[in-house]
């Protein structure tokens, strides 16, 4: 299925290598996948190693009441919602794969095991799905395609969730390559106490520096304004007050 193209304890990354939680992402197509579908209610026990997810800007808003807001230390500057203060540790997450209730859950999150992937010399964008034995097989209830080798009413919802990700990244990037050059993100580093009196030095993130904020002149604080970043960069300084958030959940985790 193809789109036209509208493209210490720290956070753990990718790796340069396949995006977070994917393995084997292929196109979906009504030939090769005609009896493949989705397994029922698999959970979300795919995220339980991982400690920060990449967020899109327009999920600053929401993220910002439940998550520490950062953002990577490379170039591109990638935002990303922290969600555990140790390595391969999600907080949010439980044995059974179910997410903390009355929480917001990241669209990236949400997306899996859908993602677009962009066909080599070609303008379009092709939904895939992630060839995992535990989240898709042949003959499932929620089917990919129907009868007569349409895609199914899950297929296109996935088509279109996948589109409106797309296009909310590419604005994303466009936000992390300008506060990358800008001078505006230094590096950062939480120290947590544990209940057994240890400390947790987490590092290996940057965060918008305030006072550098403040003191941009009028044309580069004016140039934000216009560009419409100004809520997104304000969500993200006041996502800080979640670390303490953070904190309360690992010491409920360690003392349980």
């Amino acid at each position: 299925m193809a789109d036209s193209k509208n493209a210490q304890s720290k956070p753990q990354d990718q790796g340069g290598q396949m995006p977070l939680f994917y393995s084997n992402p292929v196109p979906l197509d009504s030939e090769k996948h005609l009896n493949w579908g989705l397994k029922k209610d698999f959970g979300l026990s795919f995220t339980k190693d991982v400690n920060a997810v990449p967020i899109n800007l327009i999920e600053f808003p929401q993220i910002c009441h439940f998550y520490p807001i950062a953002f990577s230390p490379d170039e591109n500057a990638t935002p990303v919602a922290i969600i555990g203060l140790r390595d391969n540790e999600n907080l949010f997450v439980n044995n059974d794969g179910l997410w903390q209730a009355n929480t917001y859950i990241p669209a990236y999150i949400r997306r899996y095991p859908f993602i677009f992937s962009e066909m080599p010399n070609s303008e379009q964008l092709t939904l895939c799905v992630d060839a995992d034995d535990k989240i898709v097989g042949e003959n499932q209830d929620m089917a990919f395609f129907d009868e007569d080798k349409k895609p199914s009413a899950l297929a296109q919802n996935a088509l279109e969730f996948c589109k409106s990700y797309h296009a909310a990244a590419q604005q994303t990037l466009e936000l992390g390559k300008y506060l990358n050059e800008s001078g505006l993100l230094i590096e950062r580093a939480a120290e947590i106490k544990a209940p057994d009196g240890k400390t947790i030095n987490f590092g290996g993130f940057r965060i918008i520096d305030e006072k550098k904020l403040s003191e941009l002149d009028d044309k580069a604080f004016l140039e934000l304004r216009k560009k419409s970043w100004l809520p997104f960069i304000y969500a993200h300084l006041f996502s800080g007050a979640q670390w303490q958030r953070l904190t309360g959940l690992l010491q409920q985790k360690m003392s349980s």
